[in-house]
């Protein structure tokens, strides 16, 4: 992998972390959030109990912690509003299933339509938390840059995983299967 390509799956997956899995714990009901019906050791628990300590070492003025207020509830309007332009689309996918002829243009342009709202929303989530981080000082950003390294490895560690368990489950489904044994004679 070229160096352009790991720095842009760096991005991506800072960005990931800021907008997808907050947003996707942001969302969720805070009996959940504490290890609810998600069970303690959902990683949305795991997330938010990170979330909530970088939060309390960053031992924010209240400057930036209204600003941290501002991007925690930005990305929860806009995880809700990329919930219900799911919702839409699914709906639409249904009712354009109903035709005896499939508008399939119809129902691309839909699709590109609820791609645009929603990369619009990630942009607006996205905004909010580098206002947050740029309003930081120096100290603060270390321990922002620190944790996130840490995610990331983690993050990495699980696709590693993830890869492994693919491979082994391909080379498994490839492999001939054993020869039926021969029957008993009597």
């Amino acid at each position: 992998m070229s160096t352009k390509n790991i720095s842009r799956v760096l991005a991506v997956a800072a960005t990931a972390l800021a907008i997808g899995a907050g947003a996707a714990y942001a969302a969720q009901p805070a009996d959940q959030a504490r290890g609810g019906p998600g069970g303690p050791g959902g990683w949305h628990g795991h997330f938010m109990k990170d979330l909530t300590q970088l939060h309390d070492q960053l031992k924010l003025n209240a400057d930036q912690e209204k600003l941290w207020q501002g991007a925690l509830e930005t990305m929860k309007q806009n995880h809700a509003a990329m919930r219900a332009n799911h919702e839409q689309a699914r709906s639409q996918f249904k009712a354009a299933q109903q035709q005896p002829i499939l508008d399939l243009n119809a129902m691309a342009a839909g699709h590109q339509q609820i791609e645009q709202k929603d990369a619009q929303l990630r942009q607006q989530t996205t905004d909010a938390w580098l206002k947050f981080y740029n309003g930081l000082n120096d100290q603060q950003k270390t321990t922002v840059s620190t944790a996130l390294k840490k995610r990331f490895a983690r993050m990495e560690e699980r696709h590693e995983k993830m890869r492994e368990r693919f491979e082994h489950r391909k080379d498994a489904a490839s492999a001939p299967a054993a020869a039926p044994a021969p029957a008993a004679k009597q």
